[in-house]
């Protein structure tokens, strides 16, 4: 197991039944005494960024639930640090925010790749030692993260590629049953 810092993806734990994370993958943004930060990468939100944000009419980007806390927020991350402002490096060629107003120039001027971003209304978020104490508890497994993993995989094959890059054992639990009774 990895230690717990920004840039690592949290897995949730193949028996995990908690219906905001269940087959989860969360990357991991913040991690600081007082709690940490992050977004489930895995599960698409209903609405697509142009239904959220007027003035993004038109571009019809994929939005995903970053977790159950305030989802009245919205939140992303890309690979654009020189073009978007005041960006925040969380991990190799992986930022998060920036100037909105910038983001929303170039989206509309059609000068970034859409692999490259990704939208999240609402965060998975921790509060002081939380996380610490879930680790321990076995409901999170850790890998760091990658672009490919971060950006570039459909929803559904996050969480069974995130095992596999663990390797061993855990290759072998990327397909196990969500409920074994029912095989």
């Amino acid at each position: 197991m990895i230690p717990i810092n920004s840039g690592i993806l949290l897995i949730a734990d193949p028996f995990l039944k908690d219906p905001n994370f269940m087959r989860t993958v969360v990357f991991l943004c913040e991690h600081q005494d007082n709690g940490s930060i992050g977004f489930i990468l895995n599960r698409l939100f209903e609405q697509t960024i142009d239904e959220l944000i007027t003035d993004l009419q038109d571009f019809p980007i994929p939005v995903y639930y970053g977790g159950p806390v305030q989802l009245d927020t919205i939140h992303y991350l890309h690979q654009y640090p020189d073009l978007i402002p005041d960006s925040h490096k969380i991990y190799e060629d992986i930022y998060w925010g920036g100037n909105f107003e910038s983001l929303i120039a170039l989206i509309k001027s059609n000068e970034i790749d859409y692999n490259k971003i990704k939208f999240f209304i609402g965060y998975s978020g921790w509060g002081n030692e939380q996380l610490e104490q879930e680790f321990e508890e076995k409901t999170w497994l850790s890998v760091n993260a990658t672009k490919k993993l971060v950006f570039n995989l459909k929803p559904e094959d996050v969480w069974k590629e995130s095992l596999k890059q663990m390797g061993g054992e855990y290759e072998l639990l990327s397909n196990y049953p969500i409920d074994p009774q029912l095989n």
